[in-house]
C-alpha cells in the first residue's frame, strides 16, 4: 500500500537536486492545489534543508504557487465542473461528500477554505467546490493566502530552527505518517458525512 506513495514521494524529492528546483516547487504547489496528490511540503523541506537561509524565500514561492493553483481549482469548479471537476472528483472518490461541502461553505464561508488550506484536508477539493458554489473569489483568495502562507511559513520556520531532524523524522516515520494522514482524512470524511 505504501510503496506507490513512497515512490511518488521519492520522485518529488529527486527534484531537490535539479537546477530548476524552485520552479519545480512552484509547479508542485500549483498542481497540488488543483489536482496532484503529493503536497509541496515534501519538496519545500528538501530544498530548505539544502540552504536553511532560503527557507522563507522558498515558503513564499510555495505559497504563491499554491494560491495560484487554488485559483485554477476555483476556475475548474466555476467553469469546468461538468468535465474536469467531475473527473477530479472521480479520481478522489469524493462525490458523496462534495454536496456536503456546500453546507460548510454556506455556514462557514471563508473558514472552510482556511481550515482546508492549513490542514491535511484535501485543499484541491475545496478549491474546486469554492468555484462550483460561487464563493466570492476575493474572499477565497484571501483565505487561501493566509492559510497556505501560514502552513508553509510555519514549515520554513521549523526547518530554519530544527534543520535535518524534520527530514529524518519524515523518512523514519513515513509509513506511520502516511497512515495518520489517511486516518485524519477519513475522519474528516466521516465528520462531513454525519454532519
Amino acid at each position: 500500500m505504501f510503496r506507490p506513495l513512497r515512490r511518488l514521494y521519492e520522485w518529488v524529492l529527486s527534484w531537490a537536486h535539479h537546477r530548476h528546483a524552485p520552479l519545480a516547487l512552484f509547479l508542485l504547489a500549483f498542481t497540488e492545489s488543483s489536482f496532484f496528490p503529493v503536497p509541496p511540503d515534501v519538496l519545500l523541506i528538501a530544498l530548505a534543508l539544502g540552504i536553511p537561509a532560503r527557507a522563507f524565500r522558498l515558503a513564499l514561492i510555495t505559497t504563491a504557487g499554491s494560491v495560484l493553483g487554488g485559483l485554477a481549482g476555483y476556475a475548474i469548479g466555476y467553469g469546468f465542473m461538468a468535465s474536469v471537476g467531475q473527473w477530479i472528483l472521480d479520481v478522489y472518490h469524493f462525490h458523496a461528500q462534495f454536496e456536503k461541502i456546500q453546507s460548510l461553505y454556506l455556514e462557514y464561508d471563508i473558514w472552510a477554505i482556511a481550515v482546508a488550506g492549513f490542514t491535511p484536508i484535501p485543499y484541491k477539493v475545496f478549491t474546486i467546490a469554492a468555484g462550483a458554489f460561487d464563493m466570492d473569489v476575493w474572499r477565497f483568495t484571501l483565505a487561501s493566502l493566509v492559510s497556505r502562507g501560514a502552513r508553509f511559513f510555519l514549515l520554513a520556520w521549523l526547518i530554519h530552527h530544527y534543520g535535518a531532524a524534520i527530514k529524518d523524522f519524515i523518512n523514519r516515520y513515513f509509513n506511520a505518517l502516511t497512515l495518520l494522514f489517511v486516518v485524519l482524512l477519513l475522519g474528516f470524511f466521516v465528520l462531513v458525512a454525519i454532519w
